[in-house]
């Protein structure tokens, strides 16, 4: 048969297998996967049919049932539709960005090293159920829980296990933080059908602290919309928050009432022995000789709350057993944190110190004023007391990071990146360890009321012999 011919057999064979479909589907659904297909060739009883962007697997997945009885019905000896991946889809128009920028993932956030235990077991397999089978499994998928459990971690990973084993779906991972900037942003620079267009062109739509939404009614209409959008068509949502669906009041019903449409559960504190496993772990990774067994029973015993601190407290441990010299044993474990937090732990939660003191006591271990510490200086010294101070306002407070960003006058994504970079300086030797002991002594010493720190070029004093071992930056 002449090209001309097939060509013309092939456009009559899908437009009326296209026409069929157009009625029994959603228009935006047609218009997303079905639209963008084109018929190239017939093999036997079958009719290619190619997908642009890397959309060949899903389509196949989700729509090969209707392709095939469409075609069945309107073509008299074709059976089926094979679809395969094309070439890219067109090029956005200039002026404007068709995808959203995810925010990077920690790779540390995996399965593999995530502790479970049984406050998390049901969090756990969930996650890795809507990993392997996004938009199938629980949609949306809603985590929630206090900070420092592990939301953060099991919303990476499912990420992360996509990226690795489903480069083909357009995956977007931000925060509510974020959500909302980039909605505001858009209104002004491109509209709200340029936003529209890139978040309901997304496969999965990761979103961390959705509880940040609460309070701006315009963004959550948006998102009212894009939840609608994406999950009509079946594209995986999953959410996390520091409370349940139905405890968000100043979130509108209708969107607590959509949270609540697949899977929601709740990441509980961990257990004496999910605490040791976890224990084990950073164990590995710090830079100490082993340390005895009764000695990480004995540090579990002491941090209770939550991950996040036993990170803390086995970072203020290591640093305590390079700094003397000495194994980690039960006593060396009971004298690091008896420094660290004082002789009462009872006594010192009830009077845990607020963000403005916490902000003081770093600006004079580091010797700059807090104007500098809250302006929109990015000197090495600046920035690194800013981050000091966030961090520790995050281990000593149970401020959120959304109220946390608001006390320092940033944003969630400044504050996330702010905690993850001290973590990654601290060693026994670094001068973030030497920085946080210096802030962590004056709130220990007077916790609410420290002089705010004037400005000077003086380096600032070392920490006091009489305090605590003297270390070396």
């Amino acid at each position: 048969m002449p090209a001309d011919a097939l060509n013309d057999e092939l456009t009559e064979i899908w437009r009326r297998v296209t026409n069929e479909l157009r009625a029994a589907l959603p228009p935006s659904t047609f218009k997303l996967w079905i639209a963008p297909l084109r018929a190239t060739s017939i093999r036997g009883s079958s009719l290619c049919v190619e997908a642009p962007g890397g959309k060949d697997s899903w389509i196949r997945r989700r729509y090969a049932a209707l392709l095939n009885d469409a075609l069945r019905r309107q073509v008299d000896g074709l059976r089926e539709v094979l679809v395969v991946r094309g070439g890219a889809e067109p090029a956005p128009k200039s002026g404007w960005t068709s995808a959203v920028e995810s925010l990077p993932v920690d790779p540390r956030h995996t399965f593999e090293r995530f502790v479970i235990g049984d406050g998390n077991r049901v969090a756990h397999a969930a996650a890795l159920a809507v990993a392997e089978l996004p938009g199938e499994a629980y949609n949306p998928l809603f985590l929630h829980g206090p900070p420092g459990l592990g939301k953060t971690h099991l919303v990476g990973a499912i990420a992360n296990y996509l990226k690795r084993h489903r480069p083909d779906l357009n995956l977007h991972y931000t925060t509510a933080e974020r959500f909302t900037t980039e909605f505001v942003a858009a209104l002004r620079k491109d509209g709200p059908d340029r936003f529209k267009e890139r978040y309901r062109a997304l496969d999965a739509l990761l979103i961390d602290d959705v509880q940040a939404l609460e309070g701006k009614e315009r963004t959550q209409e948006e998102f009212v919309h894009t939840f609608n959008a994406l999950h009509a068509t079946g594209k995986q949502i999953v959410l996390s928050s520091d409370r349940p669906p139905e405890a968000l009041a100043r979130l509108a019903e209708r969107l607590r009432d959509r949270f609540q449409w697949g899977l929601s559960t709740a990441l509980g504190p961990p257990d004496l022995r999910t605490r040791t496993a976890v224990l084990w772990r950073l164990a590995i990774d710090a830079p100490i000789p082993p340390p005895e067994p009764l000695a990480i029973r004995e540090l579990a015993s002491h941090a209770t709350d939550n991950v996040r601190k036993l990170e803390g407290a086995m970072t203020r441990v290591a640093a305590y057993s390079s700094v003397l010299g000495q194994p980690v044993t039960p006593g060396l474990v009971r004298e690091a944190l008896s420094l660290a937090n004082g002789p009462d732990p009872a006594a010192r939660s009830s009077h845990a110190p607020g963000v403005g003191p916490i902000q003081d006591a770093v600006c004079s271990a580091v010797g700059i004023s807090r104007e500098d510490l809250l302006s929109t200086k990015r000197t090495a010294r600046v920035c690194q007391a800013r981050q000091v101070a966030i961090y520790l306002a995050r281990e000593l407070t149970t401020l959120s990071v959304a109220q946390i960003a608001r006390e320092f006058d940033r944003d969630h994504s400044t504050v996330l990146h702010a905690i993850r970079a001290t973590e990654s300086r601290l060693g026994p030797d670094s001068k973030t360890t030497v920085i946080l002991a210096r802030a962590r002594g004056l709130l220990q010493s007077n916790p609410t009321n420290l002089p705010t720190h004037t400005p000077s070029t003086a380096s600032p004093p070392p920490p006091s012999t009489a305090a605590s071992p003297a270390v070396t930056p």
